[in-house]
């Protein structure tokens, strides 16, 4: 276990979940009892509807977070969740945290304004927005939840949240996130958890579906496109 990590690992006491929580729905999820962290930079990757997200908003709330996200210091609500994950955290406290997930962004960035009495992030655009967060509130020893981030930002723009994750994660902050981009997932050193096949498991970035499917894309769009182009047609 590393200990140098704001947290090292997540535990599920079934005992302790209804049985008509949500979490005993998905495959990957009711088959998990404990899961360790090494890395500071954690993905959770897979197709739609295994878990990833689900399992990112049960940590967040977990650690204090607002189920719709921003800081813990945001406390509106439009849906009640909550979590019944146990978080071991390591030696060292977060300076900062902020749970990011787009389809709430809008409440957030007008709670942001309320907070900071000034018009932010609505002023920007969503993309823009999300490279701002990531500027501003990303430091060292703060600790993020990241719901599919691409989501607002372009392949560039990729790149620069990148950046600012490492560059944070080298210096003490940890992240986990949920992507579908082979661009995150390629941040160097990043533990990259599969929830694919109904089982959490450790995967190499070449083995992802993400990494796979764009790179056959990228080097054989034709032959793709004509092959499911030739499908829909029969």
């Amino acid at each position: 276990m590393n200990s140098n990590l704001l947290i090292n690992s997540l535990t599920i006491d079934w005992s302790k979940v209804s049985r008509e929580s949500y979490l005993r729905k998905i495959p990957a999820i009711s088959k998990l009892n404990y899961l360790e962290f090494s890395s500071p930079v954690t993905c959770l990757v897979g197709e739609n509807g295994t878990g990833k997200s689900t399992l990112l908003e049960a940590m967040a709330i977990s650690f204090g977070f607002n189920p719709e996200g921003g800081t813990e210091n945001y406390l509106f609500s439009t849906h009640d969740s909550h979590s019944e994950l146990w978080l071991s955290k390591g030696t060292k406290r977060p300076k900062h945290g902020f749970f990011l997930r787009s389809e709430s962004y809008y409440n957030i960035a007008t709670y942001d304004e309320y907070y900071n009495h000034e018009p932010t992030l609505h002023i920007k655009s969503h993309g823009e927005a999300f490279l701002t967060i990531a500027e501003q509130d990303f430091v060292p020893y703060g600790l993020y939840f990241l719901d599919e981030p691409e989501s607002a930002l372009s392949p560039q723009s990729q790149l620069a949240f990148l950046y600012e994750i490492y560059k944070n994660a080298e210096a003490g902050a940890q992240f986990f996130i949920a992507t579908h981009s082979p661009i995150l997932l390629g941040i160097p050193n990043a533990e990259l958890l599969g929830f694919d096949g109904g089982e959490i498991h450790k995967c190499r970035y070449e083995d992802t579906s993400q990494y796979q499917v764009m790179e056959l894309f990228i080097n054989h769009r034709e032959q793709v496109l004509r092959h499911i182009l030739d499908e829909s047609d029969e």
